[in-house]
């Protein structure tokens, strides 16, 4: 048998790492602001903040992350109430890829965090002194115990971040039930998609209704359905229950709330419901759900990080 190898195309790739940082910041701390010629990203881990990027102020909270581009002008200002924690990340980037991150915030789901936790565990094995200093200016090589690989695994979790969460915002949205289109069929996400995707994500574990999503996000009634049905063949409804059990079975795959906890998280009336639900949009019973071959497999790749 002749065997021929497959070049693997690379899509996106991290140039140079600039600075690897894990603040805790007082609740009175302000940074002034810099811009710099490479990429930023910032993600609030606990707390609450406000960061102005250019002239635009934005209010970020747990689990949002946003990109600076090069040469943007930014600043953090915490709020006097919350003691924030956050994760910054500068690097280098030449992607064209990248340009879709321009100025975006964005929120990370639970494989986006434990990326980049690997990065902060990575980064402590490669570098020496404290990543929680905001005026190191240069990351300093360990040289008596770097970890072997750590500065790969640095780039390749760095790289499968940014992968993941331009899958999910901006080349295929978030997967939806077989028997809707795994991909657009009508046009491409835009704005005001992103907008309803991030809201409906900090408000996973609420009873949402269509008029609350219109006011929140400044979409009329009209205009959100015809998106949902343009990129989904489903109306927002259907598609708010679909993200709801997506975020069950990454909770049941973390083995850690059980079944009436986990319907109780996410804003279900009864454990009854959650399980009809459940079974309605998976085929299967979330007991069966957490003893199938499907949850095993799904721990290394999630369904909302795949490609439909």
């Amino acid at each position: 048998m002749a065997y021929k190898s497959t070049h693997l195309r690379t899509t996106l790739t991290i140039r140079s790492i600039i600075s690897i940082h894990y603040f805790d910041y007082m609740s009175d701390f302000t940074f002034p602001g810099e811009s710099h010629d490479f990429w930023e990203l910032l993600c609030v881990d606990k707390g609450e903040i406000d960061t102005i990027a250019d002239s635009r102020r934005h209010t970020l909270k747990r689990g949002s992350i946003i990109f600076h581009q090069p040469n943007e002008f930014h600043n953090v200002i915490t709020n006097g109430h919350t003691a924030p924690s956050l994760v910054v990340i500068a690097f280098e980037c030449h992607s064209p890829c990248m340009d879709a991150f321009r100025s975006q915030i964005l929120t990370i789901q639970e494989t986006e965090r434990a990326l980049l936790a690997q990065i902060i565990i990575e980064a402590r094995h490669a570098f020496s002194g404290r990543l929680d200093d905001p005026y190191q200016e240069e990351l300093v090589r360990n040289t008596t115990s770097p970890g072997f690989g750590a500065e790969q695994l640095i780039r390749n979790h760095l790289e499968e971040l940014l992968i993941h969460l331009y899958r999910r915002y901006f080349a295929n949205p978030l997967p939806v039930p077989p028997q809707y289109t795994g991909r657009p069929r009508l046009g491409r996400p835009n704005e005001t998609y992103n907008r309803i995707i991030r809201y409906m994500e900090e408000h996973i574990n609420e009873q949402l209704t269509i008029d609350r999503i219109c006011k929140s996000t400044l979409v009329s009634r009209s205009r959100l359905q015809k998106l949902f049905q343009e990129l989904h063949g489903c109306g927002v409804m259907e598609f708010f229950t679909w993200m709801k059990i997506d975020t069950a079975k990454e909770l049941i795959r973390s083995n850690q709330l059980n079944f009436t906890q986990i319907s109780e998280r996410l804003g279900y009336t009864s454990v009854h419901y959650f399980s009809r639900q459940f079974k309605k949009i998976t085929h299967m019973s979330p007991s069966e759900y957490a003893t199938s071959i499907r949850l095993l497999s799904e721990k290394e790749h999630p369904p909302s990080d795949r490609q439909g």
